[in-house]
């Protein structure tokens, strides 16, 4: 199995710790270990005490007992933890894919919620959400998209890059059409699940049921990283009703990281027993620079087209002159913003990705109205 360069990666690779503004972040304002420790009496002894052997392959129990609270039907015995969502992502696809299947996948996307399939040898197809229809998804086209030999439905809600949620009665009704679709056929259609925005709704009365609590045989992603902005613990998750996927995906763990960072758990389970409030916080610095944004986006309307998002912590506006790409680069050279040009999704719209979740974004946002006056078209 050979994977091409992941386009979005190497970009951040090069630019991610250089610029001084990142205004494309897909995460939210991290904390300190000192910040994260005192939600709590007494953690950072019990840190000090942490042991540092081997963890269990599946994730701590304690740990697996946060993340089931977080869903209505779900054990712990059904919750395996990794490292971050990218290897929860290409065990999942190993584990439920096989040369010739065919995988329908919510486009745009993260590269690698493709890209392992295709390395597998599987057909893709691309549900496309289009910015004209704001980024929604259409159920019809997902129906004549099916084949016999269709495998898996790859979905993300909230989306990234674009920041749409999928409305409830479309979500059932995805849940609805891969039980069916499965018992027409020999082999299950098994819906991934991407839900790692998951809690950052604008209104809680838009957040969406799990897919793993609506459907036996579909798996949902979950990570520290995003919500609740603890990116630097690498710890992801999976949960699942779906047994043989789960231990096919707990077997193939085996080769590529055994377990998890022991520190790594720790840290997360004391995340997660606080995780409204950390969720809190970083809807709020959201909501305050979303506003920003609605101001910006007002006043440069000669500039750039955008469909507002409903949840998360990141928009896929339109560049409307000039080419997306030449665009970035100078402002990242000249005024040290970083933009995520569309292109590293393959998207051919003159688009790119802005993120507002981090406390600088008022900064940032400032420097690339600076470049705008300086570069008028």
């Amino acid at each position: 199995m050979r994977l091409p360069p992941f386009k979005l990666e190497r970009y951040f690779a090069k630019y991610e710790f250089s610029a001084r503004y990142l205004l494309c972040s897909s995460d939210c304002e991290s904390l300190l270990v000192s910040d994260l420790l005192a939600l709590e009496p007494g953690a950072d002894e019990s840190l000090k005490r942490h042991w540092l052997g081997y963890t269990e392959s599946t994730g701590a129990p304690s740990l697996r007992k946060e993340i089931a609270n977080i869903y209505d039907s779900i054990t712990p015995g059904q919750v395996l933890v990794h490292s971050g969502a990218q290897e929860a992502i290409f065990l999942f696809m190993h584990a439920a894919l096989q040369p010739g299947d065919h995988v329908i996948v919510h486009w745009p996307c993260y590269q690698s919620l493709f890209e392992v399939a295709r390395g597998i040898g599987c057909e893709i197809s691309f549900w496309e959400a289009r910015a004209e229809n704001g980024w929604a998804l259409d159920l019809d086209e997902l129906k004549r998209m099916l084949r016999p030999n269709t495998r898996a439905v790859i979905v993300n809600t909230p989306h990234n890059p674009t920041g749409t949620l999928m409305p409830r009665p479309d979500f059932l009704a995805l849940n609805a059409l891969c039980a069916e679709h499965s018992l027409s056929q020999e082999r299950s259609l098994l819906l991934f699940s991407d839900e790692v925005y998951r809690e950052l709704e604008y209104d809680p009365a838009d957040r969406l049921p799990s897919a793993c609590d609506l459907n036996p045989l579909a798996v949902s992603l979950g990570v520290m990283s995003k919500s609740y902005g603890l990116a630097g613990l690498r710890i992801g998750w999976i949960a699942t009703r779906n047994a043989d996927i789960y231990n096919r995906m707990a077997a193939l763990k085996d080769y590529t990281t055994i377990c998890n960072s022991a520190p790594s758990e720790f840290l997360a389970e004391l995340a997660l027993r606080h995780r409204a409030a950390l969720a809190a916080r970083n809807l709020q610095i959201i909501q305050s620079n979303l506003a920003r944004l609605d101001d910006f986006f007002s006043r440069r309307a000669d500039r750039f087209a955008w469909v507002r998002p409903k949840a998360g912590p990141i928009a896929f506006p339109r560049l409307l002159k000039g080419d997306v790409e030449t665009f970035c680069d100078e402002l990242v050279h000249e005024s040290g913003v970083l933009l995520l040009p569309g292109s590293m999704y393959d998207h051919p719209g003159n688009h790119f990705r802005v993120g507002f979740a981090r406390k600088n974004m008022p900064s940032a946002l400032a420097q690339l109205e600076q470049f705008l006056n300086q570069h008028t078209i």
